[in-house]
């Protein structure tokens, strides 16, 4: 039987992006997103706002990306898949992590909003459009054309074993 596990998420973060290397050399990132869910009393009539905050884990190069154009407060949107991690404290305790391992990130609001000077964008897509204004007016020939990957080949590098997957 076929299942699925699909997280996607729209929030803010809740603090800059936290990049790191690997011993041979891969990106990984880890963002904290907030998401609110907003609801009234049934009682009392009053609103209230629950607010509820992810782990999200990326990789290569979204990983580079999100450490270079995320910042603290910005909205963003990330799609990836749930993942429950098994890791020891310090005590020797086995304890659990549930985090969202995205594949897909796309920057949101504009350049008034609180942050970096682009104006969002999808990974996926061509990522040069989203890029910083003073990028997109350079030379065509200092840096070669990118091209979407083929849907193919896209599936496959997010589907690539991450360093963390070997740590349960």
């Amino acid at each position: 039987m076929a299942s699925v596990n699909k997280v996607i998420l729209v929030g803010n973060l809740g603090r800059d992006p936290e990049v790191r290397y690997t011993a041979n050399g891969s990106a990984m990132c880890n963002l904290s997103i907030a998401t609110t869910f907003n609801s009234r009393d049934s009682q009392t009539g009053e609103r209230r706002e629950e607010t509820e905050w992810h782990r999200v884990v990326m990789f290569n190069r979204l990983a580079e990306i999100a450490g270079e154009y995320l910042r603290k407060g910005r909205p963003v949107y990330i799609e990836g898949r749930l993942r429950t991690r098994k890791w020891q404290g310090q005590d020797g305790q086995d304890r659990y992590t549930t985090e969202i391992l995205a594949d897909q990130m796309q920057m949101l609001g504009g350049r008034g909003d609180s942050g970096g000077d682009f104006s969002g964008g999808d990974y996926d897509s061509d990522f040069n459009q989203s890029a910083p204004q003073q990028q997109r007016s350079a030379p065509a020939q200092q840096r070669p054309p990118q091209q979407p990957a083929p849907q193919q080949q896209r599936s496959q590098q997010n589907y690539q074993a991450s360093p963390i997957d070997n740590m349960a």
